[in-house]
């Protein structure tokens, strides 16, 4: 039952808190995948937002698509299922990943198990797949490295297809990617030369090596958006001013267990190449890499944990001999489905399938965490147009206050370094009110019932409280 459990805790603690209701990105990304069933296109303009003139890209439209699908086919209780299925991805790929470079069973459970705990929590975002297609992509590089097995790799560009469309991270990919074949290449030229010290790569063939990178390069250009979404990927590679305003750009500040956890994975795969001495250019320049990388930005902390459990592994198939999977272990995979059956079912016989407003259950777990009674006395009362509101529910009033455009939600890429900036500036009071041209133009602002702006807004002539409870208070403006 070990495998049944690594496979499995994710989801199953899903099941039971329902997490992916209090994530606020995934309403504006349900509520945009909707749009593309229903208009059968893909939007190219800030939708359901005040800045709907503005051009924006939806790099993961595909994902987005599949929230959508989700909700049409189960409603609401499609949200937790869509990422219980994600979560039981992620566990499954890490798992095959460590059982490819380790070759033992109880080792790649640990590591599987080891490297969940380091992403935890696993929130239904895009990087899950990221986090999937990484996986497979570094099983695929170790084999094709260790056996010399190039047919294995042609898989890549159609790999890259899917990617390119579900996450903008399939960049790590190409990193990864490019990584190899420059190893590969200079494997090649040492050896050509006489030179030693690199370890060798069973002799791939440097062309079809560098023939495969360069169509996963032009897989990576497979989207609807075309040349846009590479213009868009180098845009924001860099640092921008709205970065201090999010938590998950910031470099990792260990304050959950799960961080130090992430750090020993880490120090465990430099220990291992240290311990073996290892000349495995590849390795030594990923790990690097991504551990510059996942340590600078916490949102792409599963970087490194991918690459770590490779590593990590491979010294444990150096260390011992190669295992085959007992029938015992197939009935555990086979226990780790029928568990996952089980918590699917239980799941959709979850009430309010239909509406936002379905089932108590549903609809507590909603309530804790965003407005949804004071979106109710908007709508209801026809309060005026246009929204001031609250950054942290921006995502969830595109899908439940529909008919009033948002003023900032978590598409930054629609809204860029200008309005972030202003928007947080004026929130924390270190500019006037009249700065931010959707505050001064706002007739009704929706602000949490203990920011220090709501409480000062509800004290000033001009503004009016409409509707105030223990999470939210409603302002109507006064004064033209």
């Amino acid at each position: 039952m070990a495998l049944a459990a690594t496979l499995t805790f994710a989801a199953a603690y899903e099941s039971v808190h329902l997490l992916v209701f209090s994530d606020n990105d995934i309403w504006w990304r349900l509520r945009t995948g909707l749009w593309i069933l229903q208009n059968h296109a893909l939007p190219r303009t800030g939708l359901f937002s005040q800045a709907a003139s503005r051009a924006w890209v939806d790099a993961s439209w595909a994902f987005d698509l599949l929230v959508g699908v989700a909700y049409r086919l189960f409603g609401l209780a499609g949200l937790p299922v869509f990422l219980m299925l994600l979560q039981v991805a992620v566990a499954v790929s890490l798992f095959l990943l460590a059982r490819e470079a380790a070759k033992r069973f109880w080792p790649a459970v640990l590591l599987a198990a080891v490297a969940q705990f380091s992403l935890w929590p696993l929130q239904p975002r895009p990087a899950l797949c990221s986090v999937v297609f990484l996986a497979i992509e570094w099983a695929v590089l170790l084999h094709a490295r260790r056996a010399g097995d190039e047919r294995a790799l042609y898989w890549l560009p159609f790999l890259f297809v899917l990617w390119t469309n579900l996450d903008r991270q399939f960049l790590y990919g190409l990193l990864s990617l490019g990584i190899f074949c420059g190893a590969v290449c200079i494997e090649q030229l040492c050896a050509r030369s006489g030179l030693a010290g690199f370890e060798a790569s069973n002799h791939l063939r440097l062309g079809r090596v560098g023939a495969v990178g360069a169509a996963s390069l032009l897989a990576s250009l497979v989207s609807p958006y075309g040349w846009r979404l590479p213009s868009l990927m180098w845009q924001t590679t860099g640092n921008s001013p709205a970065d201090r305003f999010f938590r998950e750009l910031h470099s990792m500040r260990f304050r959950q267990p799960q961080d130090y956890v992430l750090m020993l994975l880490v120090m465990m795969a430099f220990f291992a190449l240290g311990r073996r001495r290892s000349r495995d250019l590849f390795l030594i320049l990923m790990l690097a890499v991504s551990a510059v990388i996942s340590f600078r930005f916490m949102r792409d902390n599963w970087l490194v944990v991918v690459v770590a459990v490779a590593i990590v592994g491979s010294a444990v198939h150096v260390g011992g001999e190669s295992e085959q999977v007992s029938d015992s272990r197939l009935e555990n995979i086979s226990t780790a489905a029928l568990v996952l059956i089980v918590l699917l079912t239980v799941v959709l016989r979850l009430p309010g399938k239909n509406n936002v407003h379905g089932g108590e259950e549903l609809l507590s777990k909603i309530e804790a965490s965003f407005p949804l009674r004071a979106a109710d006395h908007i709508r209801e009362n026809h309060l005026p147009q246009p929204l001031f509101n609250s950054y942290a529910w921006g995502g969830f009033l595109t899908f439940a206050l529909a008919e009033y455009p948002v003023s900032i939600d978590g598409r930054v890429d629609l809204y860029g370094d200008d309005l972030y900036t202003t928007y947080f500036k004026l929130t924390q009071a270190e500019v006037p009110l009249d700065s931010d041209a959707r505050f001064a133009r706002a007739q009704t602002i929706l602000l949490e019932a203990n920011s220090p702006m709501a409480q000062a807004l509800s004290t000033l002539p001009g503004f009016k409280v409409a509707y105030r409870d223990d999470q939210a208070v409603v302002l109507v403006r006064t004064t033209p």
